[in-house]
Parts: structure tokens; sequence; C-alpha cells
């Protein structure tokens, strides 16, 4: 008989708090500090600047209005210092990179559009000179980039190969009499599109092109352009350049395409720190790897995941504030009683329609705080070794997906919560989930970015087992190895859920930690193993055969990816757990953590079953354990959305105000006042019931 992991489980967090489990209360106050982070200062900052009214987007505007709007708040940005923070101090800057992206997330609040105008501006266009140029380029260019005298674009994305950027089109060939590169676009799926700065307000851009020197194509560099007339605003000669017009949202940018012919900048005019050209044609790079160099280049360039990450965080935080504080108010429907309305949150369902979002929040917010300081520890050269880079970039595609993914969802879900409410502009859920919708395939379609964590995922797998026996390998990804542990770098695994037959000795064990983590861990890497188990010796099949092999098992690979971040969520969560020290406030968190992880498990319930994780009695067990934790966490729904810590300049919501609650005040009243006045007519139920 399997033994019960239960039976030698420890006491339940719970047990540390025995008084509140009774009546547990959140301190708001601590727990909106907690939240802030690391660089809640900056937070705080920058959420003065975007409480600004005249940072804030104006519905209704045609989007060539809001794009003279959105242009004119940038300068509002250069002027409050809210977007220089990355920058070197000689230039005005902070060199201060986690800061720099913690204020820039809050801009979302704002106007979703004004922050990626700034993100184009300063952590694409003036980021690629600071991190892909060299001490000459700083001087020549950032000044300008950080005073907004030269708008650019960054101009990497190709119509014909998105996020393939290893094989973009457009070319750069080394004139060595000249001393020149001269760029052209090839054909018209080589232009370069969807970049902002582009269509109008642009005057350079960082173009990405192959560099070709001696007939030798040394793969996609970068390269300075000017790209208009700074006084006409007109297109240099071999400049063209096209509007992409009205978009599902983020019309407050001017995306636009460019094309390139035999357009000549000076040899000096090549972002060398990674590839440098002689004047007679010479190319060296201190990294001797085509592969590896490129993707050092674009590592460089990882800030735009980071940020997206944590704007999405913030929009769900919105979103889930205005629909939790109107759920608190809104009365519909009498079920409990002949006269008085229920609340919205006190019903089951739409504590599970919303609750859930808000576990899933606060663990995005939890991991995205780890992915920032990993981050700062990189770009300050605190932790910057090429395996940190490496953490860094697998660990920002792994979070950037689900966040984006999540934030669509929950705009979605609290639209559809408050009704025909929900969906007035005036509360913001339309417009921002249009204006959040390209986040899941900005910087990288989500897709692909959970391939990329999914290669990460089999490479560490590889190196975990390259000893191992094929068929000891087999026999884990059978799941017949019982306590055998290894190692995706997630920690340790090594046995078997059993059904101990008692539905409340079940849900102990669910509610644990460890059972959680168990559960979670052992999907990813079982997932893992067998994929690598399916691919074993692909790479030695011809190039056909291998893609074929591979793309046989694409969609469970990413799967496992997925379900990758969804535990490095959850150990995030678990983590910041341990900060916590008002008694209150952990209980609540605990709770809200368990709900997390539960809906994580039964939302994957079917694998966990089919391979034998989880007894159809601890299946059974999940839901029902969910509902508890729903009625518990109920009383402390709208702490939980206050320590979010957005004012109702931020929220812009007018259901979020407390009007409903007023109408729904004013209602009572008049009811109240009718029936003790005699004079209420009555009810024909009423009647035929005598």
């Amino acid at each position: 008989m399997t033994a019960n992991p239960a039976d030698s489980l420890p006491e339940s967090p719970e047990a540390d708090f025995p008084d509140a489990e009774q009546s547990p209360q959140v301190d708001v106050a601590a727990l909106g500090e907690m939240l802030l982070g690391r660089w809640a200062d900056a937070r705080r900052k920058a959420r003065e600047v975007a409480a600004m009214p005249a940072l804030h987007k104006v519905e209704g505007l045609t989007h060539t209005e809001h794009r003279e709007r959105v242009f004119g708040q940038l300068k509002v940005l250069v002027d409050e210092g809210a977007v220089h923070r990355a920058f070197p101090q000689e230039f005005g800057g902070q060199d201060d990179h986690g800061a720099n992206i913690a204020g820039f997330e809050e801009l979302v609040t704002a106007d979703p559009s004004l922050q990626i105008k700034a993100g184009v501006q300063w952590g694409l266009f003036g980021a690629a000179v600071l991190h892909l140029g060299t001490e000459e380029h700083h001087r020549a260019w950032l000044p300008a980039i950080m005073s907004l005298e030269v708008p650019g674009a960054f101009a990497m994305t190709e119509i014909g190969h998105g996020s393939d950027v290893a094989s973009i089109a457009t070319t750069a060939a080394y004139d060595p009499e000249a001393q020149e590169f001269v760029i052209n676009t090839p054909f018209r799926a080589a232009w370069k599109d969807y970049l902002g700065n582009a269509a109008k307000d642009g005057l350079a851009a960082v173009v990405f092109a192959q560099l070709i020197v001696k007939g030798v194509n040394h793969g996609v560099h970068a390269f300075y352009v000017p790209i208009r007339d700074p006084q006409t605003k007109e297109c240099l000669p071999g400049i063209r350049s096209e509007d992409d017009g009205i978009k599902g949202g983020l019309n407050g940018i001017d995306n636009g395409r460019l094309a390139f012919e035999d357009v000549r900048v000076p040899r000096t005019n090549l972002l060398d720190r990674y590839g440098h050209v002689s004047e007679d044609g010479t190319y060296t790079s201190p990294i001797a790897s085509p592969g590896r160099r490129f993707f050092t280049m674009l590592g460089t360039l990882v800030q735009g995941r980071v940020s997206l990450d944590g704007a999405a965080v913030a929009a769900s935080k919105l979103a889930l504030t205005a629909a939790v504080r109107y759920a608190a108010e809104r009365r519909q429907f009498n079920a409990s009683s002949p006269t008085e309305e229920e609340v919205l949150l006190d019903y089951q369902r739409h504590q599970r329609r919303l609750l859930p979002l808000i576990a899933a929040t606060y663990a995005m917010g939890f991991a995205h705080e780890e992915l920032l300081a990993k981050f700062d520890g990189v770009f300050s050269g605190a932790q910057d070794t090429d395996e940190d880079r490496q953490d860094l970039e697998t660990f920002a595609a792994a979070l950037k997906p689900l966040s984006t993914w999540h934030a669509l969802e929950t705009l979605q879900e609290c639209r559809e919560a408050c009704g025909g409410s929900g969906f007035m502009i005036e509360n913001r859920f339309a417009s921002l989930r249009a204006d959040l919708d390209i986040y899941v395939t900005f910087e990288g379609d989500n897709n692909v970015l959970l391939q990329l964590v999914a290669k990460r995922l089999l490479n560490d797998y590889a190196k975990e087992f390259r000893t191992m026996s094929v068929g000891a390998l087999a026999k884990f990804a059978l799941g017949q190895a019982r306590g055998m542990a290894y190692k995706t770098g997630l920690g340790a695994v090594g046995q078997f859920i059993a059904d101990s037959g008692r539905a409340q000795r079940s849900a102990l064990a669910l509610r644990h930690p460890d059972t959680q983590r168990l559960l979670l861990a052992e999907r990813v890497q079982t997932m893992v193993a067998q994929a690598a188990q399916a691919l074993q010796g692909a790479h030695r099949l011809p190039q056909a055969e291998a893609a074929a092999r591979f793309n046989a098992h694409q969609d469970e690979l990413i799967e496992a990816a997925r379900a990758h971040a969804e535990l490095l969520q959850w150990e995030a969560f678990t983590e910041a757990l341990e900060e916590v020290r008002d008694p209150g406030t952990r209980q609540v968190l605990t709770w809200l953590r368990d709900l997390f992880g539960l809906t994580l498990i039964e939302k994957h319930l079917a694998w966990h079953l089919m391979n034998g994780r989880l007894s159809m009695q601890r299946g059974r067990t999940i839901g029902e354990y969910i509902n508890r934790l729903l009625a518990k966490l109920r009383p402390h729904a709208i702490d939980l959305v206050d320590a979010f810590g957005y004012r109702d300049e931020h929220l812009r919501a007018t259901i979020a105000t407390g009007i409903e609650g007023r109408r729904q005040a004013e209602a009572a009243e008049y009811y109240r006042e009718l029936r003790a006045s005699g004079r209420a007519p009555v009810s024909e139920k009423a009647l035929s019931k005598k």
C-alpha cells in the first residue's frame, strides 16, 4: 500500500495563527507597502505623475488627436524627470534600472498609449543606443534622445518574419571605399512594420539588418539611421514611410512602416559593442559564436518583456479594484430576504469569477518583483554572468505570456461581472482591454516566448540526465520511477499523491503548501521528461525529420513551459508569505495563495487524474475546498484590492467611486418609507397565497 503523504505532513500554516482563523484582519497599509516592493519610492513618484490629468487618456478622440496629445505628454514626462532613471548619470540619469522599470509600469494607469510610446522612445530606441552602442555613441546621441529632441523608432520587426528576428531580410553592406554601410529593403516582406514613431514623429531609427562585409553575412546588427529632416519632417532620400492607420487599440501611437533603398550611413553608425567593422572592412567581435552573439545582443533589450509583465499586472489590479468595489455595493435579486436584495459579491458564482483572479494577480505581482530584482542585478552589473543573463531571459519569457493573457482575461471577466456598466467607456474596462490586446504579441508572441522557455527546460533536463540510461528515462516518463528526484531549476520531486479515502484528510493535504508544490512541480517535470524522451536522438536526424519530430511535440512543450511559469508564480507567492509579520494579514494571504494553487490544480485536474497524481477522492475535494476558501476570503475582498494602492484618479471608473452604494441606499430608503407608510401595493403573489 502506498504511503499517504498527508500522514506525515506538518501542521498547516494556519495553525501558527490560532486566533486569526476566527476573525483575521488585513493590515491594508502594511500590505500595500509590501506590494510596492523594493522600488516603492519610484512607484509612488510614478503614480503621482500618472495621476496628473494632463497625462490621462481622453476617450473619443480621433487617432490623429490622440497621437498629438500623447506626443505632448512625452514632453511632460521629460519635464518631470520620469523616464531617465536607467540612463548614465553623466547624461542626467540615475543608473537605476530596477527603479526605471518599476516607474515605467505605472504609466499604464494614465494611458497605455503613453506608456508604450515612452517605452519606444526610451526603453527601445534609447536603450538600444545605450546597450548596443559605445561611449562615443552615447555622447553623440543619448542627450537628444533623452530630451526628446530626437524622437526615434525601433526598427526590428519585419512583415515577413515577425518574431523570427534572426531571419530578417534587411541588409547593411559595407562599402570600404566610402566607409559607409548601404542599407536596403530587398522586397515588400522585408519592410519594417508596426514601429512606434515611424509614421509621423520619428527623426531617427535604430535599424536591425543583416551585416554583410566582404561577402560574409555576420548576422543581425543594429545601426543608427536618420530617417527624417528635423526642420521639414520629410523623409530623407531613400527612406519610405507608411502609416499603419487605425488599430484595435493604442491609437495614441503613430505606428508605421519603413523601407530603405540604398540608404547610406557612416561606418561609425554601427552600434558596435558586440561587433565592429574597421575602416578596411575587418570584422571583429568579443563573442566568437555567431549564435551566442545574436542572443547576447537581443538579451540586452529584455527590459521590454520585463516591463510588459509588470504593466499587465498593474492593469489587472486596476480592473479588479473597480469590479470588486462595484460587486460589494451592487445588489441584485432578493434570494434570502423578502425585502433586501443580495450584494453581488455574496453570490458564490461572483466570488468564483473575481477572487481567483485576485489570487493570480497577487502571485503574478510577487513573481514580477523577483523578475525585476533579477533584471536589476544583471543590468547593474551586480549579478551579470552568462548564466544570470540566460536566467533573466528565460524568466522574462516565462512570466510575460501568463501576465498579459491574464490581464485580458481579467479585464473581460471584470467587464462582464459589472454588466452593462462594465461596457461603458467611462468605466475603462473596454478601453483598457483594447489597448492591452497587443501586449500578448508585443516583444515576441506569447507562444513563441513559451517555446523558448521549453527549449531551456529541455536543455536543463538533458544536462541533469546526460549519463542516465534510456530505460531509466522511459521509466521516469511513464511515472514508474518512485522516489527519483531531478531538477529543472524548480526543486526536487519524489512521490505520488495517494487516496486517503477521507475527504477531510484530502482537503488537509491539498491545502498544505508541500502538497501543492508537489503537484505543480511534478506536472512540469513529468511533461518535460516525456517530451525529452520523445525527442531523444532528434538532433542526429536529417534537418527536415528533426524539425518534423519537434513539431509533433510542440504543443506539449509549450504547455510544459506554461506549467513551469505557473509554478514560478506559486513559488513567488509562497516565498512572499514568509515576509508577512502581521498574523491576520498572513492568514488571509495564505488562504489567497491556497486559492491560487488549488485553482491551478483544478484547471489541470484531468492531467493529474490521468497521470495518477491525484485520486478521484482528492480530485472531488478540490472544488469543495475552493468554495470554502472563497467564503473565507469574501470579507477581505475590498481590503485585498485596496492594498493595490490605486486612488480614484488612477482608476477613473465611475462605478468605483461609491456611486452604486449611494444609489442602492437611496432605493432601500425609498422602499422602507413606502412600507412604513402603509401605501405600498400588495404583491399579487402574496394575495395568491391567502
